[in-house]
């Protein structure tokens, strides 16, 4: 049997011409055959892979050749550095959206805000949020009971006791409760844009990623009825595709928000727009 760095030379050499970043997937999913951290691979390099080990390795490569996402070959990804079950009934949670929780994190909300997370997914910008202000009361829904089967598993993982999460379509299923923030990383991907045949986004759920009117039907639907669930001065925030940074400043500013800004993700595209409910 190859020895792990020989295994691990063979597998980037395979992975070059199907992944934008093939030594990582390769690392990422030998690790996670071995269950063991990092640094082993460095400290134990020359050791050989047992057969099971070898075999299993090369048929999670064989997969991600396929195309299959790291994320759902272990079945874990990390977000704010916090360890999330994934799988394919939701989106896989993205670095660019620790973006929409650092600017969160930045308002000046109050000690015990009640936050609202719309279509939580795996419940990664919930759980986020909760982790950091334990005090905070979170709210995160999502249409699809998969995914709040999902999130509720992380929650419990995590042992976050100020998160509730709520199977609702948007807002259909809350009570008369209102929020100092809103938070949301709606679909936002028009139905006939390209990069749906690409990468990650063929194993994800269309629902999660595409919305009608050039993918911004969903935000104007929630800008549109979030007035209800705000307080006053309350703020509303969305990740959204890197070139509707106006749209969404003008479908705040259309549906009377006040102070509409769009802030720029890890590659400085524009990335999260937030507004406040006008008094």
């Amino acid at each position: 049997m190859p020895s792990i760095d020989a295994a691990l030379k063979a597998a980037t050499i395979q992975l070059q011409a199907h992944s934008d970043s093939p030594k990582l997937d390769a690392e990422v999913l030998l690790l996670h055959v071995l269950d063991k951290p990092r640094s082993y691979l460095f400290a134990w390099g020359d050791t050989p892979l047992s057969d099971e080990h070898h075999h299993q390795f090369q048929q999670l490569i064989a997969q991600r050749l396929q195309g299959h996402p790291v994320a759902h070959l272990t079945g874990i990804r990390e977000f704010w550095s916090l360890p999330l079950f994934v799988n394919n009934s939701t989106l896989i949670p993205r670095p660019d959206t620790e973006t929409l929780v650092e600017q969160a994190l930045a308002l000046p909300l109050p000690d015990n805000a009640r936050v609202l997370d719309l279509g939580t997914g795996t419940g990664a910008i919930a759980l986020a949020l909760a982790s950091e202000h334990p005090q905070w009361c979170v709210h995160a829904i999502d249409a699809s009971a998969d995914a709040v089967e999902l999130a509720r598993k992380n929650q419990q993982n995590l042992a976050l006791s100020n998160v509730e999460i709520i199977q609702s379509d948007w807002f259909n299923a809350l009570n008369d409760v209102k929020y100092e923030l809103i938070v949301s990383n709606p679909p936002y991907i028009d139905e006939h844009d390209p990069h749906l045949q690409q990468g990650d986004v063929r194993f994800e759920p269309l629902s999660a990623l595409v919305a009608g009117d050039n993918g911004l039907a969903d935000i104007e639907h929630i800008i549109c009825n979030a007035k209800a669930y705000l307080v006053e001065g309350g703020v509303l925030m969305f990740e959204h595709g890197f070139e509707q940074g106006e749209a969404v400043r003008n479908l705040f500013t259309k549906h009377g928000y006040k102070n509409p800004r769009t802030e720029r993700d890890l590659g400085q595209n524009d990335r999260i727009t937030l507004a406040e409910l006008a008094s």
